[in-house]
């Protein structure tokens, strides 16, 4: 790993194709942060209203864990231990108070720097959270079935297909939900890196005020767009009170036909 890519920014477009059981096509602006967990960004306090990066936005931990020990857990549960490895994130920070991150991702390095292995969390308007364990592959999607439902439009059924390389001068990440070996809704997150300074931070609180709740309300406003076109909602599973992040589930690399299969997958 690059030392030197981390932290940065990335303003986003940010892009919702769905494709069943109507077309409907929906984009916002957005922008995140890519950081190293266990070097998170210091701002001057007059700034820090505009992005904190707070543990509890993320897994399920212990109060006061940090970023890196919730990761940690994560893993463990799965038997993967990376002590001295690098971590790094995308992430959407709280701005004014309000943390909402559809999607973050996670990049865990070994000692040595290789990729082991990448995190892709969730999230829906209720605040449910759900995490997902991908294998390593950065040049190819990587198939997971879907366990969490994302919005009151999509159930439990189908599997994602995900690519997610490491941010570099270009972000270009895709998560595509597919029924029946079929893409019925599809989302990219795409930007390019910016330094991470603080007339960089300013200039995003102006053309990108308010990222988080922007977000909910694209979301809120294209569910509202979907209900009266007569799109059926599903009913919606709840994750238990003291359940906030799910267990992961399996995932497999993906085939020659992208399908989801049935097994487990753990670094070697």
């Amino acid at each position: 790993m690059n030392p030197e890519l981390t932290p940065a920014l990335y303003p986003l477009r940010v892009t919702h194709l769905r494709r069943s059981p109507v077309h409907h096509y929906a984009e916002h602006r957005s922008y995140s942060w890519y950081v190293d967990i266990d070097r998170l960004p210091r701002l001057p306090r007059w700034l820090r209203p505009f992005a904190r990066f707070e543990a509890v936005d993320h897994f399920d931990g212990a109060p006061g864990d940090t970023l890196r020990q919730r990761v940690d857990t994560f893993l463990a549960r799965h038997d993967i231990r990376l002590p001295g490895g690098q971590v790094t994130a995308l992430l959407m920070p709280r701005v004014l108070g309000r943390a909402f991150s559809p999607l973050s991702l996670f990049w865990c390095h070994d000692a040595t720097g290789v990729l082991r292995c990448v995190i892709a969390e969730v999230q829906n308007l209720e605040g449910d959270r759900y995490a997902y364990l991908l294998p390593p592959d950065e040049d190819q999607p990587v198939a997971a079935v879907n366990q969490f439902s994302t919005s009151p439009f999509n159930g439990v059924e189908g599997y994602y297909l995900v690519r997610a390389p490491r941010p570099a001068e270009a972000l270009d990440v895709t998560m595509s939900l597919h029924r029946e070996n079929q893409p019925a809704l599809v989302a990219t997150w795409r930007g390019s890196r910016r330094r991470a300074t603080v007339g960089q931070v300013l200039r995003l609180q102006l053309t990108t005020p308010l990222a988080p709740q922007m977000a909910a309300l694209s979301m809120r406003a294209q569910a509202m767009i979907l209900r009266l076109r007569g799109v059926p909602t599903v009913p919606r599973t709840t994750a238990p009170q003291n359940e906030r992040v799910r267990q992961p589930m399996t995932v497999a690399a993906a085939g020659p036909n992208w399908a989801a299969k049935n097994r487990s997958w753990m670094p070697s």
